[in-house]
């Protein structure tokens, strides 16, 4: 039983092609075994890079629709449904927390494939509830990062935060070979990244004007970097982090996973470790 001293874990996942929804291949087993591993949450708050708005929103209805927001691939992937409950009580929880930050309740939009194509291999169930706070795209990277500070509490009462995007995501670059090597700037750019959370070191990450070189080559646009940051704004005392995944697909796609959790928990070893 989850206690004051023992905060639910919470996650980023890199979530990359959306074909993984249809693997199985050693990324999307891994990810099955941090869904097995990890303690069963009361619900999950996820931060997806395909949902962003020029507000801030909670989708707040009792069953959400499974969305297919992409073209040109396979039929089969537009028939993957993902039918797990909604939760209006946890909507409202989160503008509560959020409180004065006006937060719309959203009966539109459900959940996008950067949420779906995760879950059916973390939860294939789909017996959580699940809702998706959108990325404000007015607001700085310091403010995502203050969004996980105030949902922090969330995680004392059993609820995943989950963030869905990629570290490195420079789609225009991206070599469509499943064998394809890292761009140096994109292995260097993850490197980076990934020091600065080994070592507690936030700040560098919202400074997007300082960042190296590198950086403004693997993320061209903020939408898939973003929701890393609420999920570091969540980090508590008891914190250790592990990096479950490590690796680049086509190039220039970071599959890298970050998991902020207490020590009691022990974890698989990693399917996929580029390191």
């Amino acid at each position: 039983m989850l206690t004051a001293e023992l905060p639910h874990p919470a996650l980023f996942l890199g979530h990359g092609n959306p074909m993984h929804a249809l693997d199985h291949a050693p990324i999307t087993e891994q990810w099955r075994a941090l869904g097995s591993h990890l303690p069963h949450p009361q619900g999950i708050v996820v931060f997806s890079a395909h949902w962003g708005l020029k507000h801030c929103a909670v989708t707040a209805m009792p069953r959400p629709r499974t969305i297919h927001d992409f073209g040109g691939f396979p039929r089969a992937l537009y028939q993957v449904q993902y039918p797990c409950p909604g939760s209006p009580q946890l909507a409202d929880r989160v503008r509560i927390l959020l409180s004065p930050q006006p937060v719309h309740a959203d009966h539109e939009w459900g959940l996008d494939h950067g949420t779906w194509s995760l879950l059916l291999h973390l939860y294939p169930d789909a017996d959580i509830p699940v809702i998706q706070v959108a990325l404000d795209l007015s607001q700085p990277p310091g403010f995502h990062y203050e969004l996980g500070k105030l949902l922090a509490p969330l995680r004392q009462e059993g609820v995943l935060l989950l963030g869905s995007g990629n570290i490195v995501h420079h789609l225009g670059a991206a070599l469509w070979e499943e064998t394809a090597p890292p761009y140096p700037w994109a292995e260097s750019f993850d490197d980076w990244v990934v020091e600065r959370i080994r070592t507690h070191d936030h700040e560098p990450l919202l400074k997007w004007d300082q960042w190296p070189t590198e950086g403004h080559l693997s993320v061209p646009t903020p939408e898939h970097f973003l929701p890393l940051l609420p999920i570091l704004g969540s980090f508590q005392p008891t914190d250790q982090v592990s990096f479950p995944v490590r690796h680049i697909e086509m190039g220039a796609i970071s599959m890298t996973g970050v998991l902020l959790s207490p020590t009691e928990w022990p974890m698989p070893d990693p399917g996929i470790n580029q390191e």
